[in-house]
C-alpha cells in the first residue's frame, strides 16, 4: 500500500493516458534524449537517480529526479515556434506549483556543450542536496 501513495504523490496525479504517452515517447526518444539518458542514467557521476519520459499530472517531462524534484527538458527546434514557446512557459509555471525546478537546455547544448550541460546539472544537484 506504501509504494502507491509513494507513486502517486511522484505522478503528480498523472493518468493512465499520460503513462501511455510517456512509454511510447520513452521507445522513440531522440537522438539528444538518448544521449542526455545515457549521461543522466549514470549514478556514479551524479549520485541521484532519473527518470526518462515522465509523467508529472497532465505532462511529461523529459527526465526527472523524484528525490531533488528535478525535471530537465531537452528542446529541439520546435522550441523556437512563438506559439510552441508560449505554451513551455505555462507548462514550466503548471509544473513548478508542484515545487519542482526544471532546467532546458537545447540541443544543439547537448550535441556540441555536453560538458556545459553536465556542469549545470551537477550544480543544480548540489544546490538542491544543500537544501
Amino acid at each position: 500500500m506504501k509504494s502507491h501513495v509513494i507513486e502517486r504523490n511522484m505522478f503528480y496525479g498523472a493518468c493512465r493516458s499520460t503513462f501511455d504517452k510517456a512509454h511510447r515517447l520513452r521507445r522513440d526518444m531522440t537522438e539528444a534524449e538518448k544521449i542526455m539518458w545515457n549521461v543522466l542514467k549514470n549514478r556514479c557521476l551524479f549520485k541521484v537517480r532519473f527518470r526518462r519520459q515522465h509523467p508529472i499530472d497532465i505532462f511529461i517531462v523529459d527526465f526527472y529526479c523524484h528525490e531533488l524534484k528535478l525535471a530537465i527538458e531537452i528542446d529541439g527546434g520546435i522550441h523556437l515556434n512563438e506559439k510552441v514557446a508560449e505554451y513551455d512557459d505555462g507548462r514550466i509555471h503548471d509544473i513548478e506549483k508542484f515545487g519542482i525546478k526544471i532546467l532546458r537546455f537545447k540541443n544543439d547544448q547537448v550535441f556540441k556543450k555536453r560538458y556545459f550541460v553536465i556542469k549545470e546539472i551537477l550544480k543544480t544537484i548540489t544546490s538542491l542536496s544543500s537544501m
